[in-house]
């Protein structure tokens, strides 16, 4: 039973561990673990709660208030003197000689002791000078920002994926012609030793192989180290731990010509999420030279308050009271500042859109560029078949000529060599081709 448990967690472990990640995989993994695609995705759900936010300023506000005070000393006292006070018998003429008296014997009246007051307060405002309105397209339009901030993000780190995807398939393809070049010298170890046993040739050649073989261990251990830490930083990207046995189910097979991707720059730069972010500051700085002068018009808003007041003494009740109202400010003074501050907003808006410009032809620079980069890296493929051709044909005339003893071994691994070096070099080109088109892609917002 212990064994069979063993053997059970043992093939689930290679099977967690032993991974093969396509280009597509690789990227919804990256999408799905990269934090600042997670960053950037809290960002949009954060504008779009200020734009609820936003909304609700359309609606009255109401406010309560409670206030509840004891004063050491009476806010108010009232001293009345007592004396006699005149019957008044409804005829103004005997008012000033009365002959009857009522005794008034004087009073000590003190209020505002101690009370409580409540309140609520409900307010609708009327106009604003349009900052309500403005600020509500302000906060839809940074979603819109958001949203596309949010594409940039992901196109970046989609870009960096694929850029180290193919690094590691690079390396693979590099050990592949390292195995190729070990079986060549297997090969050529095997003949010259045979050579030498029978006292053909002197032990010289049989050397020159086993340097070259030592020379190739330190290369392919050089191209293992490198393939780690690449996995090792490819893992990290798309978020997955690190394992030896992960492995990128691609290779590098014939490319497209460029021409399968072109797209009219004109039309590609308008695809852009950047070119849209142009767009969008230009519209923030409008909507924003409104909302200046919005802080510069009359405010008028309809109110009603509701209150009670209880002066905490024994035998009186509170009394309850309410009032409708109407607010209406006016800046007068500030207009003086105002006229300077939204020619200010109005600077700043030609500046964007004079910024908005030059990034557009700059990012129809970038697509020239990036088309450029992609035409040459093809035609360096296209020139590298052509040399690895005739590096094939050198090895092939090289060791027919070793054979036939018209060359020394020195000039056939030279010719070995260089063929090695060229495969290298076309690997390196269908990789660096490979990252051309997804760059051409993403920046033609494909």
């Amino acid at each position: 039973m212990n064994k069979i448990i063993i053997s059970t967690l043992a093939l689930f472990s290679t099977s967690v561990s032993a991974q093969t990640l396509t280009i597509e995989q690789s990227k919804e993994l990256a999408l799905q673990n990269s934090r600042s695609v997670k960053n950037s995705i809290l960002e949009t759900s954060a504008a779009r709660e200020t734009k609820k936010e936003a909304y609700t300023k359309y609606f009255p506000s109401a406010s309560a208030s409670v206030f509840a005070m004891q004063a050491i000393n009476p806010l108010l006292e009232v001293n009345m003197t007592g004396g006699n006070l005149p019957v008044y018998d409804g005829n103004p003429a005997n008012l000033a000689a009365a002959t009857q008296f009522a005794y008034f014997p004087g009073a000590n009246i003190s209020l505002f002791n101690q009370m409580g007051l409540g309140s609520v307060n409900i307010l609708q405002p009327v106009y604003a000078g349009n900052k309500i309105k403005t600020a509500n397209q302000l906060a839809s339009l940074n979603v819109d920002v958001k949203q596309h901030q949010q594409k940039i993000n992901e196109n970046e780190v989609l870009i960096k994926t694929e850029q180290q995807y193919w690094q590691v398939i690079s390396i693979l393809e590099k050990q592949k012609t390292l195995q190729n070049y070990e079986k060549f010298l297997e090969s050529m170890y095997k003949q010259i030793n045979n050579a030498f046993k029978a006292g053909m040739i002197i032990k010289n050649d049989l050397l020159k192989i086993q340097i070259s073989q030592s020379e190739l261990k330190v290369s392919k251990n050089k191209l293992e180290n490198g393939k780690k830490l690449a996995l090792m930083q490819f893992s990290q990207t798309i978020g997955i731990p690190y394992s030896a046995d992960i492995h990128l189910n691609s290779d590098l097979l014939e490319p497209q010509p460029p021409v399968v991707f072109y797209v009219i720059p004109s039309d590609a730069v308008k695809l852009r999420s950047e070119y849209v972010l142009l767009e969008k500051s230009v519209q923030a700085s409008e909507l924003q030279q409104k909302l200046t002068k919005g802080d510069y018009l009359p405010q008028l808003g309809i109110g009603a308050t509701g209150y009670y007041l209880d002066p905490f003494l024994k035998g009186q009740k509170g009394d309850f009271n309410g009032l409708l109202y109407a607010s209406l400010s006016i800046p007068i003074t500030d207009w003086w500042g105002a006229k300077h501050k939204m020619k200010e907003q109005e600077y700043r808006t030609q500046i964007t859109e004079n910024n908005r410009m030059e990034n557009i032809e700059l990012l129809g620079l970038q697509i020239e560029k990036s088309w450029t980069d992609l035409n040459e890296s093809y035609d360096k493929i296209i020139l590298l078949k052509e040399t690895l051709q005739q590096a094939e044909e050198n090895v092939r005339v090289n060791k027919n000529s070793y054979d036939n003893g018209l060359i020394q071994l020195s000039d056939l691994l030279e010719a070995q060599a260089i063929k090695v070096e060229t495969e290298d070099k076309l690997t390196e080109a269908k990789t660096q081709y490979k990252i051309n088109v997804t760059n051409y892609l993403q920046v033609t917002g494909r």
